[in-house]
């Protein structure tokens, strides 16, 4: 009955003990892997404002937002505070009004995408 108990305790004491010794052991994520993604984003966001630097320097873009009473200037002022889904939604519209732009693309098209580009900046800011 003695070896029993010591078997029944020892066991009990094994099965307490082993979910905090895996829990201990085993990571979700490594910090490399953590740095790693974070490295990533930013560099996304990087090249993310260098495209809408690009696109508002454009001289027809400047053209076609004279016209259109926007500030290409305000417009650059404000490239530092979009962030996240703004962020690369913005980019993403900006890359393909410059593949129109270099591939010749209708003027139509191209001059109403530059303004919502524009304003969709813009408005975000004025929000934030």
């Amino acid at each position: 009955m003695q070896m029993f108990r010591r078997i029944l305790a020892t066991t009990v004491a094994v099965m307490l003990c082993a979910p905090v010794a895996w829990a201990q052991q085993t990571h979700v994520i490594n910090k490399s892997s953590l740095d790693q993604a974070v490295q990533q984003r930013v560099s996304q966001d990087q090249a993310d404002r260098e495209t809408l630097r690009s696109f508002l320097n454009d001289p027809t873009v400047k053209r076609v937002a004279a016209k259109a009473g926007v500030s290409t200037e305000q417009a650059q002022a404000a490239l530092g505070t979009l962030q996240g889904a703004d962020l690369h939604r913005a980019a993403n519209q900006a890359r393909a009004v410059n593949q129109d732009l270099a591939g010749g693309a209708t003027v139509v098209i191209t001059t109403t995408t530059i303004i919502i580009i524009l304003l969709i900046i813009l408005i975000i800011v004025a929000v934030a």
